[in-house]
């Protein structure tokens, strides 16, 4: 380190830590790898490749195995997988083992930054990962293993990987051999150790029991949830083919579509004359309630426009599209959705909470203003609890929550819930000061009210010690007189 005092010795050495200047370094480094023998300076940039443009971090087998595939090769020679010694050697200290997790990554995130910078290091990255994992799915090797149960990845480790994300990276760059070798493993997938591998890792665990009949999970189905449009038009134009057909969980190739919010796939199923678009999966759960689900504005436009969608069709537990969307907060699908005359913004679902009473819960401002705005809506609708919307925003301290249902003349701010609990009780207990001042300035609010336990606002508020709220409430009670009720020792209440 070079500078003429050490002061300024100090400052180069902080700026190489801060990682500024570091190019020179990165691109001497390079230029060190490209030095080496011509294999060794292959496998280093090979493996560059899979360590910057890989979907996650790799372990350290994932990455060698991956490294072993020749691609288009028939057969996996595990005599050609390199060791983890020989991948930090060739790569002349750019990459690292997290030993922890057995990870590895760069050494530091400016090696990413710099690379990124220069893409002409690398020639389609992700053209290359798609092939390699196709290849290796495509391996007699891995064919001939059993589906049932799974094997065990210390074996194969590279299933888990190229199973799941071959489709991610074919679809960032698509080439005619990822085209040759996709349709090769689509047209075997139907008990495929892929399919089950793919399933198992995508799935909700609440699904996960039924993936049991790996026959039904077949290439359409799997192009349709990586939503390559080119694969998906393959596969619908083969003979008996069913566009319809459920698969092992009774998701159709739409509802995948509609999951992982494919437009261009979308469009293409959408456009066939026999698809079926409220087709439910085994949890009742249409692609619809898939897309509104996920946010995926542009896929829900789409189902929308189909004459025979049901908009408000329920799932198993009783929820509808508008009811994720609130959820989930997803304010563009939900302007969508209240856009259509016909959606029910009062529905509610197995435990009665409604979409405005979702998303109050969950504090999603801009969601509860559009369902506000509808004239229909009804701002005190209860649950099975007799909790309100604005009981519940009021519990978790959505101030602007709070603040927007309080905005609304029809909003009751007493309603009381089968504990007698009231939105000011659940803001009080809880400490929420901003909460418990908008409210004590709403006329009529009651901070004497008593719960069932005997205990009051100012009791509960005085007990957890939130200072604030009890200097709030008291200023109110003294105002209040001689009916006032005193602060008294009151246990917490079982709030929902």
């Amino acid at each position: 380190m070079r500078g003429t005092t050490i002061a300024r010795r100090k400052k180069a050495l902080q700026s190489i830590k801060d990682g500024a200047g570091l190019a020179d370094a990165y691109g001497a480094t390079l230029e060190r790898i490209n030095a080496q023998g011509e294999e060794e300076a292959k496998l280093a940039m090979a493996t560059l490749t899979w360590v910057c443009h890989s979907e996650r971090p790799l372990q350290v087998d994932e990455l060698c195995h991956a490294l072993a595939v020749e691609i288009g090769a028939t057969d996996f020679d595990s005599e050609n997988i390199p060791s983890i010694g020989t991948l930090l050697h060739c790569c002349q200290g750019l990459i690292t083992v997290d030993k922890e997790a057995s990870i590895v990554r760069l050494i530091h995130y400016t090696v990413q930054e710099y690379l990124c910078t220069h893409p002409g290091l690398f020639n389609k990255p992700h053209t290359i990962l798609a092939e390699t994992c196709l290849t290796y799915l495509n391996s007699q090797q891995v064919k001939n293993l059993a589906s049932h149960p799974l094997p065990d990845h210390q074996s194969m480790p590279f299933l888990k990987y190229s199973s799941r994300y071959w489709g991610t990276h074919a679809g960032r760059e698509f080439s005619d051999h990822s085209r040759t070798l996709a349709l090769e493993l689509l047209g075997q997938y139907e008990g495929h150790v892929a399919a089950v591998s793919l399933l198992e890792q995508v799935v909700h665990p609440n699904y996960a029991g039924d993936i049991d009949i790996y026959s039904h999970f077949s290439g359409l189905h799997c192009a349709s949830f990586f939503g390559i449009v080119e694969l998906v038009t393959v596969m619908i134009q083969a003979e008996g083919c069913d566009i319809n057909q459920r698969d092992c969980i009774g998701s159709t190739p739409l509802s995948w579509v509609a999951r992982n919010g494919h437009v261009g796939a979308a469009k293409l199923l959408l456009g066939r004359e026999d698809i079926d678009p409220n087709r439910a999966d085994k949890h009742d759960r249409t692609p619809l309630g898939w897309a509104s689900l996920g946010g995926h504005e542009e896929v829900v436009k789409l189902l929308l426009h189909q004459e025979d969608v049901d908009p408000n069709r329920p799932d198993m537990y009783d929820q509808t599209p508008l009811g994720w969307a609130a959820i989930e907060g997803h304010e563009g699908v939900v302007k969508l959705l209240l856009g259509r005359e016909d959606v029910d913004p009062n529905r509610p679902d197995c435990d009665d909470w409604t979409p405005l009473g979702c998303a109050a819960f969950k504090g999603h401002e801009r969601v509860v203003k559009l369902l506000l705005g509808r004239e229909d809506i009804d701002p005190n609708r209860t649950d099975k609890h007799n909790q309100t919307p604005l009981r519940r925003a009021a519990l978790e301290g959505h101030e602007g929550v709070v603040k927007l249902l309080l905005g609304r003349e029809d909003t009751d701010p007493n309603r009381p819930d089968c504990d007698d609990w009231t939105p000011l009780g659940c803001a009080a207990v809880e400490g929420h000061e901003r909460v418990v001042k908008l409210l004590l300035e709403q006329e009529g609010v009651d901070p004497n009210r008593l719960d069932k336990h005997g205990g009051t606002p100012l009791s509960y508020a005085a007990g957890k010690g939130h200072e604030g709220v009890v200097k709030l409430l008291q200023t109110r009670v003294s105002a209040g007189g001689a009916n006032a009720r005193r602060p008294t020792c009151s246990k917490r209440p079982r709030l929902k």
